[in-house]
């Protein structure tokens, strides 16, 4: 790790929060969001990207990838039934478009957090995370990054994906830089991280990047880190984090990075009870900023938080994901009644404060190394294609 890199969030960042009307999202009324998705949860939205990042468009629809499971049971649960689902968003209305992939089409039993780039000869590359095994009898939390290329079909006003494509690990963690994300048993948010790869071309030289949410070694345990890998050879190579969080986080969720007036913002989204200690610091979507990709970073805000969940409501919104355009979109996740912590309510308990739905659009205003959010006016219909 040379020169600047990584950049480190510490806890002297962390004593700079500070939640104020800057940072902080407005209070979700979960009753008036629509489903994008009726009978099914979604959450973890992204778009297919055009090459210069702006979202691709097919059938007169912007192309969208959600997870989704089935709305039952605990929503917790969800994780070991995701699969990706193909939107397609017309304005305010959303379609279902169906699974992006056909049963079994994985290495893994489920389909985790990715993102997605259409190629010039209009192909779509779909870098997922493969989690487990496929075939495996209960779920383990192995996981790597796959791509699958497919053709953009269209069958009348119906878009899907090529599906008899091969899907491919392209890269795992090498159990040096970072750690293996292998572990036979456990649960999101207490297992080791190798997921969530994020495409960026590099405006400077036109090269391609996966940002990758990682893990690497700290003490007796380990740290969230926001890993880097480049193209080389024909394949892709990891290289140096550009980011670790030390004794301060052990999740750096979705990685991405976007570019404005000349500066490169990296963002990622964290859980409060990811922090060390827990509680250290809100749920919500955290950034720093460098004249280049590769740093050095400093942190947004002086904290690095740029949206928090309002403290009445925890846990209110998950999986920020910052857009060129600056709009910032997210999911619903649990209303928190009194404080509670849904993750470990009893099903029905948990079911009912579950959102499960795109969240209301944020629109985010990028000043240097300061932030400020403010809601969108936000209306959202549902169909089947």
């Amino acid at each position: 790790m040379s020169g600047d890199r990584p950049a480190r969030w510490t806890h002297r960042h962390l004593g700079l929060l500070a939640a104020d009307d800057a940072t902080t999202a407005p209070v979700i009324d979960f009753a008036a969001l629509p489903r994008i998705l009726p009978g099914h949860d979604v959450w973890d939205l992204w778009p297919i990207q055009e090459q210069d990042g702006s979202t691709s468009v097919a059938g007169g629809r912007e192309l969208w990838m959600t997870l989704s499971a089935p709305a039952l049971g605990h929503p917790e649960e969800r994780h070991d039934r995701a699969r990706i689902r193909l939107l397609g968003r017309r304005g305010d209305e959303w379609a279902d478009l169906g699974n992006a992939f056909p049963d079994g089409a994985s290495p893994g039993s489920r389909e985790w957090s990715g993102s997605a780039i259409r190629r010039p000869d209009g192909t779509v590359s779909v870098y997922y995370t493969a989690a487990g095994r496929r075939g495996e009898a209960r779920p383990t939390y192995r996981q790597s990054v796959v791509e699958a290329r497919s053709a953009v079909l269209l069958d009348g006003d119906r878009v899907l994906l090529r599906h008899d494509v091969p899907h491919r690990e392209v890269l795992r963690s090498d159990g040096r830089t970072y750690l293996p994300a292998d572990e036979e048993d456990g649960a999101p948010g207490r297992i080791r991280a190798f997921r969530d790869p994020g495409w960026f071309r590099d405006p400077a030289d036109g090269s391609d990047h996966l940002l990758v949410a990682a893990s690497t070694a700290w003490r007796d345990t380990f740290t969230g880190a926001i890993a880097l890998a480049g193209p080389r050879d024909g394949a892709w190579s990891l290289l140096p984090p550009l980011l670790v969080a030390e004794g301060v986080n052990h999740e750096l969720e979705r990685p991405h990075v976007i570019v404005h007036e000349s500066r490169y913002y990296l963002f990622f989204c964290t859980h409060r009870h990811s922090f060390h200690p827990a509680g250290r610091a809100p749920t919500g979507l955290y950034g720093f900023a460098a004249p280049a990709l590769t740093g050095p970073y400093e942190p947004l805000n002086g904290s690095g938080l740029v949206i928090a969940n309002p403290a009445g409501e925890p846990d209110q919104a998950y999986a920020w994901l910052v857009l060129p355009d600056l709009h910032v979109i997210s999911f619903a996740n649990y209303r928190s009644p009194q404080g509670l912590d849904l993750r470990h309510a009893r099903s029905a308990q948990a079911r009912t404060g579950f959102g499960g739905t795109i969240a209301p659009t944020l629109k985010l205003t990028l000043d240097g190394l300061n932030t400020r959010i403010a809601p969108v006016p936000f209306a959202s219909n549902s169909k089947r294609a």
